[in-house]
């Protein structure tokens, strides 16, 4: 398994300011980057690796199902890996019955004797310095990603087969989160859905209290007032605190006095807060993106399950090309006037909606119901969209990484923030390949 072990042994002279840390060794042993000629353990034992073994990510030793011929036995259990031998004790395997099994101690630094009778094998010497000072290459880099400077040395074929298993993974994080909103919605889809949607329409600004608005109306209400978009209005704007106030114009009092009147009949608890305006783009305030989820109540009912049975994203982007009410027209508040524009929302807000709330739901409804149909339906509408173009993509683009449709950006988003920021180059198929050095060239086109 993983340990969080403390970062224990120094390189060389050459790499003083570099402590290897036990994950850089498990990787090491994993994929056999060492010298393996003439091997024999600290007490001169012959060494011969059969199997390394296969990498545990659960609880105890390192590696599963390993072999070994040390002197004239074969030996078959599991390997367990320390930067110093003093980890064994430190860590309490000795006292520790799922480490029975061990058969090789592989350790960087045989810094004790051994009194376990446990064979070890120490590698200091036996690793390229090369792969070392790669490694604290990309672990002292500062740049955008770690590997800017070569990333462009990964095949083609490695990538992409390294995009796909990006994507999965993001998608399959997105599940859980969707499974918690389905939880907490007693396993109601549209529920859950409507409280996604809302979420996503608050965008990152505000997304917060457009959920809890959402949370504080609930699909029956709305339901039954969907065929009036002033009704709709008055409950969505007044949730959020946005009717709490003297208004000039006729509408904004025509919708607070329906609000008030709606709020007695259900109880209804508006969110404390008033959702933000600042350093916002007129289209994008919350009064107009209101306005527009309302009118998506409007004109929609069982939306998700129409999401769910469609078959192209056209489909999708029809659904959700809506405009809001003729007031907002001339409007991108209460009481002050603008020029004449239709309030419907842009490409990119539709695109961000489908990538960003849709996919993920049918992704998590066909993982949730074992559906590979909708799952595969997911991936390939992400193949359908066009790439996003927000600051991680842009800096890709600087260093020659394309990203033509939305499954290419989902999978550099999800490099950058789960990879690159967290210096995951060990588990990255983009920073093996690195340490390896590898000479073929790819494109990622």
């Amino acid at each position: 398994m993983y340990h969080d072990c403390p970062n224990e042994g120094n390189l060389s002279s050459s790499y003083a300011s570099f402590a290897i840390p036990e994950r850089l060794l498990q990787f090491i042993w994993q994929f056999q980057y060492f010298n393996s000629s003439e091997l024999s353990t600290t007490d001169g034992d012959r060494l011969q690796i059969i199997y390394q073994g296969q990498i545990n990510t659960n609880q105890g030793p390192d590696f599963l199902d390993a072999k070994v011929r040390i002197g004239n036995t074969m030996w078959a259990g599991t390997i367990e890996v320390h930067v110093k031998s003093s980890g064994w004790k430190k860590h309490n395997h000795h006292q520790d019955d799922n480490y029975n099994s061990v058969i090789l101690h592989v350790v960087w630094d045989d810094d004790e004797e051994n009194e376990n009778s446990m064979p070890v094998l120490e590698l200091k010497e036996r690793v390229p310095k090369i792969l070392l000072q790669r490694y604290a290459n990309l672990m002292k880099a500062e740049t955008f990603i770690p590997c800017a400077a070569n990333i462009t040395v990964v095949p083609d074929l490695v990538w992409k087969s390294w995009e796909a298993r990006l994507v999965a993974e993001r998608l399959l994080r997105k599940t859980n989160t969707v499974q918690t909103y389905l939880q907490e919605a007693n396993h109601h889809w549209e529920q859950a859905f409507w409280w996604l949607i809302a979420r996503n329409f608050g965008m990152k600004v505000n997304a917060d209290l457009f959920e809890k608005m959402a949370r504080s109306v609930s699909l029956n209400i709305l339901a039954r007032h969907k065929n009036q978009i002033h009704q709709l209005e008055a409950l969505l704007f007044g949730q959020l605190n946005l009717l709490d106030r003297e208004f000039k114009d006729d509408y904004p009092k025509m919708l607070q006095k329906e609000y008030q009147f709606y709020k007695k009949k259900y109880g209804l608890t508006p969110v404390p807060l008033t959702p933000f305006f600042l350093r916002m783009r007129p289209v994008n305030f919350p009064t107009v993106r209101l306005a527009q989820l309302a009118m998506l109540i409007h004109e929609s009912s069982h939306l998700f399950s129409k999401i769910r049975d469609a078959e192209s994203v056209i489909e999708l982007k029809k659904w959700f090309d809506i405009e809001a009410n003729d007031y907002w027209h001339y409007h991108f508040r209460f009481d002050e006037l603008s020029s004449f524009r239709i309030k419907r929302p842009g490409q990119d807000s539709i695109s961000n909606i489908i990538i960003n709330t849709i996919i993920p739901m049918l992704f998590a409804y066909g993982s949730y119901h074992d559906e590979a149909g909708h799952k595969e339906k997911a991936f390939h509408w992400l193949e359908q969209l066009a790439g996003e173009n927000n600051n991680i993509i842009k800096q890709f683009w600087k260093l020659k990484i394309e990203s033509r449709t939305a499954f290419d950006s989902q999978a550099l988003i999800e490099l950058k923030t789960e990879y690159c920021d967290r210096k995951r180059c060990l588990d990255c198929a983009v920073g093996n390949v690195i340490l390896k050095g590898r000479s073929q060239v790819g494109n990622f086109k």
